[in-house]
């Protein structure tokens, strides 16, 4: 019963977080030999004032709208 987490900046679609779901779900299915109803996707979805990398908010370090191309 494999429970995945994802943890991403916020400013995915559902399209996007559905689309990832299922093909994450079907290589769970396929590499862990598990059902489909087994397989439990959680997002963790984070401000970009709240994760820092190199000392750096991500806000300050990367911008307004980075990583956001093809969100919206």
């Amino acid at each position: 019963m494999p429970i995945i987490t994802v943890k991403l900046a916020k400013g995915r679609t559902v399209k996007q977080k559905q689309a990832f779901v299922e093909a994450i779900t079907k290589q769970a299915v396929q590499h862990l030999n598990v059902k489909e109803e087994w397989v439990t996707v959680l997002f963790d979805e984070y401000e970009r004032d709240n994760w820092a990398s190199s000392g750096q908010l991500h806000s300050i370090k990367f911008g307004e709208g980075f990583g956001k191309k093809g969100t919206e």
